[in-house]
């Protein structure tokens, strides 16, 4: 996201639930992955829970970027 953009993602997290769930659930994404990143070792179980959250993570910024660039315009 663009240092510009932040305005408008204030005013969507601010205005639209959805923008705002997705950031939230952005967020607790991201502490996820650095809590498994910052294990020297992780079990085949994880391996594929760590690739589960980086898939949500990326499919929730790419919805997030849909609605920021709709209502740029």
């Amino acid at each position: 996201m663009e240092e510009s953009d932040q305005a408008f993602v204030q005013q969507l997290f601010d205005n639209n639930p959805r923008f705002r769930l997705l950031y939230e659930e952005h967020l607790l994404l991201e502490r996820e992955l650095e809590d498994l990143d910052q294990r020297s070792y992780l079990t085949p179980e994880e391996e594929v829970e760590r690739k589960k959250v980086q898939k949500m993570k990326l499919a929730g910024k790419d919805e997030m970027e849909l609605i920021l660039s709709k209502f740029r315009q």
